[in-house]
Formats: structure tokens, sequence, C-alpha cells
């Protein structure tokens, strides 16, 4: 993929004329990286073959036989839990030519992606027509900035492979929200490439399915620190 809920905007709260007056602090909104990914980083095409067969890859639909309820109300609720979503340009095509068509009150993830802000990256799109959609071009880092400094809790990424690479080599990802399956492919595009900027992270949540899956949500904790083992 070149690649997820319902949210609440900051308020403040007044009382009556002589009572102090409460205002709660509008934050920046957090890059939450979620990605699929195998036991050896790949996360290319992970839904089925027809997906993102780019360099010829050829083992598109590895997650399928690993699909279950436990993972499939993490991705829910994450996918709920965004205030926006900021997608490079093949995911969103991926998203949008299927997402729009879900008009079910009752699908969260459909509510969710048809109703919030959606953020796309693209050096060839001069438009997109998704509700709710916004194009993000030129000098993309000082785009997210501007993007950083409205208020809200969250922009979400899901695939998107080419974009993360940007993310991670400018330090912009907050947290990390990572499905790992126990599948080895050896080839495909891998969520860290070169130029990764170094940074330590703890782990807040961990979820394992019965099929082996693995779900670790991991947030910024420094630069990561060095030390000699045995002494």
């Amino acid at each position: 993929m070149d690649d997820c809920g319902d949210h609440l905007c900051p308020a403040c709260r007044f009382g009556p004329a002589g009572f102090v007056v409460l205002v709660e602090e509008e934050s920046m909104p957090k890059i939450i990286v979620n990605a699929f990914l195998t036991l050896d980083g790949v996360m290319q095409a992970p839904g089925g073959p027809d997906e993102d067969p780019e360099g010829g890859f050829l083992h598109g639909g590895w997650q399928a036989p690993y699909v279950d309820e436990v993972m499939g109300r993490v991705v829910t609720e994450g996918i709920s839990d965004a205030d926006g979503f900021l997608l490079g340009r093949k995911t969103y095509d991926i998203f949008a030519g299927y997402w729009p068509k879900i008009t079910d009150p009752d699908s969260p993830i459909a509510t969710a992606l048809n109703s919030r802000p959606k953020y796309v990256v693209s050096r060839s799109r001069e438009h997109v027509t998704w509700n709710h959609s916004s194009l993000l071009k030129g000098d993309v880092v000082a785009e997210i900035g501007k993007l950083r400094r409205q208020p809200g809790r969250s922009l979400h990424t899901w695939g998107s492979t080419d974009l993360l690479q940007t993310l991670l080599k400018n330090d912009l990802i907050d947290e990390y929200r990572l499905f790992i399956f126990p599948v080895v492919l050896g080839s495909g595009k891998r969520l860290f490439g070169s130029g990764t900027a170094p940074v330590a992270l703890k782990q807040v949540e961990t979820v394992t399915s019965a099929k082996g899956a693995t779900y670790h949500r991991l947030e910024r904790s420094g630069k990561p620190q060095y030390g000699q083992m045995g002494t």
C-alpha cells in the first residue's frame, strides 16, 4: 500500500460571572503510524495479490491467513481513534475506491474514513474527490508542520510506505501501532528504510491473537541510550 472512529475536539468550560473560567489547552496532534508487518518488516500489499505488485512483488495478500476477531477489533478501534488521516497517493486511491461505497452507519471504519479529514501527499495528483480530502504538495515536511500546529489529538497513517520514509527521516512520528504477523517473505517494501532517524520507544500496549499475530503500541521515549554489556 502507498497507503483508521470518532473524536472529541478540545473545548472550553465557562462558569457564571464571578467564577473562575477554565480553558482546556488545545494540543498539537500526534502523528501515529499504523502498519501491518511481516516478521522481517515487509509491509507491501498485505491485503491482496493486486494491491501493490510494484517491483515484481509476488506475495500480495500475506496477511489474510492471520485475520481474526482480535486483530479486527484492534484495527477498528485504531481507525475510530483518529481525528484525521495522512495518506500517500497509492493508499488514498485504494481507500477512495472502496470506502465511499460503504454507507452503513453502523460501520465504524467507514464512518471514520468517510467523515474525517484526509490529507493526501502526492506529486502527481492535481485534485482529490473523496469528501473531506485535501492535497499536500510542494514541501511536504513544511505542510505537515502546518497540520501539526492545528488543534486535534491525532493524525493516523495507514500503509503509505513512501510517505513513511519522509516521516522517518525527519523524525516526525510520535507513536507506532504495529501489527506483526508470523511470516517471513524476504523481499518487499519495508517500514524502516535507510535514513531512519534513531529514536527510543516505550511499549504502552500489546495484544496477541490466537493465530500468532501481535499488536504493539509504542510511544516516543527520547533518544536511544547506549552502554556496555557485562559491566
